[in-house]
């Protein structure tokens, strides 16, 4: 939207609002009522629903970032020439902010994804978010719609940043202006794996990123890509779909939007290195510290199907699981392609999966100590 454009429906909210912290406030007077948001988070799903709020800072070329504003949650002002939406210019992170027993509200290593953030806005030509707006932004808008925030096990609130190129030109450049946005929704679980764990299919045909492309940052490009494969999965009754490497596909990359780790007989684990075409997610690396920790070897070298088919064969392979903010992990029971089906038996509570899970979910819940600094704290909401 132009700098000089008529005020919209956002600025008239904004007109009488106030400021806390460097931040204009203007609460939603159409906030939902204690019964509808009770129903949200008997069952959240992922991403079904959404809180009474959401961050807005503005960016220009000539004057940075302006203007932190939490807001009520609705459209965006967007010209119908922003480069968004004609060029991609467009990037995301994902965290959680967990309720723990003592009430304070808290983040798991949120530093990581403001690194990521930033690393991404490089790759997209987008402007950097400092590390302590993106920091003061979650905290706001955590704050402000904390009723949202579940103290239910296996229930958190679900926060979504993200950058768009909003300058209204076709030319094809990096955009001078830009938004940066934070929203947030109650959050179950991604999977239903009751049933033991998911299945994965082979995609022989689509890639997820190749070599200089955009594999290590989170774009929505990189998950439009990826739709036509996940696609072809859920019709082979499959939850998500495993790429290979674009060049010889031959190579394990990514689950779908997680990153994928092995475990073999003898307690090793082993996950796909970091090669530029694969997310660098937090939870991969909390759980390759973790099993660290615990005395497992953990290698971070290519594993190729061949391998996976070979170890499954002889008993070798004995767990596959997946991670990411979303799933948290989740265990693999079968891989399926044109050609074959390799399972892996699932994991049961004495298992290396179950045992990582349990360490993970308890320090993001707050039951046991958190020994590493991960956990960012928020503060108690404001009653």
């Amino acid at each position: 939207m132009a700098e000089n454009s008529p005020p919209t429906q956002e600025a008239s909210v904004l007109r009488n609002d106030f400021r806390a912290d460097g931040f204009r406030v203007a609460p939603n007077p159409a906030a939902r009522s204690e019964r509808e948001r009770a129903a949200a988070l008997a069952d959240p799903g992922f991403g079904k629903h959404f809180t009474d709020h959401m961050v807005l800072v503005d960016f220009s070329e000539a004057r940075g970032w302006r203007d932190p504003r939490v807001v009520p949650y609705g459209p965006l002002p967007l010209d119908p020439a922003a480069t968004a939406l004609h060029y991609g210019q467009e990037i995301f992170e994902g965290l959680k902010a967990y309720r723990h027993p003592d009430g304070h509200l808290r983040l798991f290593r949120p530093e990581m994804n403001a690194r990521r953030l930033a690393a991404s806005a490089a790759r997209l030509a987008l402007p950097q978010v400092p590390t302590e707006l993106f920091l003061e932004t979650i905290r706001q808008l955590a704050l402000i719609d904390a009723s949202w925030v579940s103290d239910r096990e296996g229930v958190s609130l679900y926060l979504r940043p993200f950058v768009i190129g909003t300058e209204p030109v076709l030319g094809v450049r990096p955009a001078r202006r830009a938004i940066y946005a934070v929203i947030a929704s109650p959050a179950g679980s991604y999977f239903d794996h009751s049933g033991g764990g998911i299945s994965l299919w082979l995609s022989e045909n689509h890639s997820r990123a190749g070599a200089g492309g955009t594999g290590a940052a989170k774009c929505g490009g990189n998950y439009a890509a990826a739709l036509v494969a996940q696609t072809e999965a859920q019709a082979r009754g499959c939850a998500q779909v495993l790429f290979t490497d674009a060049d010889t596909r031959t190579w394990v990359e990514e689950a779908g939007s997680m990153n994928i780790f092995f475990v073999f007989a003898d307690g090793t684990l082993v996950t796909p290195p970091l090669n530029g075409t694969i997310l660098a997610g937090v939870t991969r690396d909390s759980i390759i510290r973790l099993a660290r920790e615990r005395g497992h070897q953990v290698h971070e070298r290519p594993v190729s199907i061949t391998e996976w088919q070979r170890a499954a064969d002889t008993g070798d392979l004995v767990e596959v699981f997946a991670t990411g903010t979303d799933a948290v992990i989740t265990p693999i029971a079968k891989l399926v392609t044109e050609r074959a089906v390799i399972e892996t038996p699932a994991g049961g509570s004495g298992s290396i999966t179950a045992r990582l899970t349990c360490e993970l979910t308890a320090i993001q819940h707050g039951t046991v100590a958190d020994l590493r600094g991960w956990m960012y704290d928020l503060g108690v909401p404001p009653r």
